[in-house]
């Protein structure tokens, strides 16, 4: 493939992380103004509900990036590529900060709610223990001197940390948990107002963009910093072109 080499990919991620980080920004002004000022106060929870608008995105970003971390991870232990492994370690801190988010942003809701910041809930527990996946993964990672050995042992971590996807995903409907079930499902139609509804698929989209943006620099740096000795760095760092 033409962008499967980091050579080759270090300049269009530089070119979509310009274009997505003002995108970013214009999204999350959009859905915290349709979030804060257009939805509606919400009848049982009045105006606390609204921290929803930050916690359910950042909860979905923190199990999608793991996703795509484990995807990647999987590419680069089955096919040995660099850039599919330097891709996963780029994407590993923006997850955890996300998880770290959706966590905090849930204790924000659950004082007034359920009049504790933190209950055993099994979907709590399952998002807590994510957290602790990617900082596993992180602190693996930077363990290992040998970067090749870094990314083998890494990808076997973030691919057994999977099986917890699907847990924290369904946990509300296996167990009895004080986690309200999702308002928001693919197989069934929407149980929130049409202005909640929009203001969290914005700021998903918000999150998203600045998630990939900031990955896809923190994979610049990490090409950098494994091609360091070649050529075509040598050349970047004296002003010419990869």
């Amino acid at each position: 493939m033409q962008f499967a080499s980091p050579q080759a990919f270090y300049g269009p991620a530089g070119t979509f992380a310009a274009l997505l980080l003002p995108l970013s920004l214009v999204l999350a002004l959009a859905g915290l103004y349709i979030g804060f000022l257009v939805a509606p106060t919400d009848a049982q929870q009045g105006d606390a509900y609204r921290i929803i608008f930050v916690h359910v995105p950042a909860a979905w970003l923190s199990m999608v990036i793991y996703a795509a971390m484990a995807f990647w991870s999987a590419v680069g232990l089955v096919a040995n590529t660099r850039l599919s492994a330097m891709m996963a370690g780029a994407l590993a801190p923006s997850g955890a900060l996300f998880t770290f988010l959706a966590l905090w942003t849930g204790a924000l809701w659950g004082k007034p709610t359920w009049g504790t910041w933190w209950v055993w809930d099994a979907r709590l527990t399952s998002e807590l223990l994510l957290l602790f996946l990617y900082l596993g993964f992180i602190a693996l990672q930077a363990a290992i001197d040998d970067p090749r050995r870094a990314d083998r042992a890494g990808a076997v971590l973030a691919l057994v940390g999977t099986v917890n996807l699907p847990i924290i995903y369904f946990s509300v409907k296996w167990w009895s948990t004080l986690h309200q079930g999702a308002s928001v499902s693919v197989d069934s139609a929407p149980t929130i107002a049409t202005p909640m509804l929009l203001g969290m698929l914005v700021m998903t989209l918000a999150m998203w963009a600045y998630a990939a943006a900031v990955a896809l620099l923190r994979l610049r740096c990490v090409i950098l910093e494994r091609e360091g000795q070649s050529a075509w760095v040598a050349r970047l760092a004296q002003g010419g072109r990869a």
